[in-house]
């Protein structure tokens, strides 16, 4: 043991856990007193526990990032479609009671042209969120 003093211990593991041990033995080609050394320093040591929690800090600023951008593009789409409907609302005229179904039938294929602009532009177009934050005119 090249320099270490050799203590024999009894580990009682489970037969699961028994079974993950040979198989990362085998899998990382190294003797399973190697690889259980390893994970109790580390253990012992707190090393392990400093990785995962430097591990899991860099993935919660990741979701923070992540949230921050869809807080924001939340936003700007609640405002957007609040905008419109404000627009629609006040120069939409109420329609004649003749006029209903030719508009309705216009709505439908309108809607239909819509839903197929969208789906372009969700597919491959600028999102409103880049053109909003590239067009903000200074406050």
């Amino acid at each position: 043991m090249s320099g270490r003093t050799r203590v024999e211990a009894k580990v009682y593991l489970t037969p699961e856990l028994a079974r993950e041990l040979e198989a990362m033995s085998v899998r990382l080609r190294r003797p399973k007193s190697q690889i259980v050394n390893a994970a109790l320093a580390s253990f012992v040591t707190n090393e392990g526990q400093a990785h995962l929690e430097g591990a899991l800090a860099k993935r919660l600023d990741r979701l923070s990032r992540q949230v921050e951008r869809l807080e924001r593009d939340l936003q700007i789409a609640n405002e957007a479609l609040g905008l419109f409907v404000k627009a629609w609302l006040t120069a939409t005229p109420p329609l004649a009671e003749e006029g209903r179904t030719a508009a309705e039938l216009k709505g439908r294929e309108r809607y239909s042209g819509f839903l197929r602009a969208l789906g372009r532009r969700l597919a491959d177009g600028p999102r409103l969120s880049a053109e909003v934050s590239e067009e903000r005119p200074d406050v």
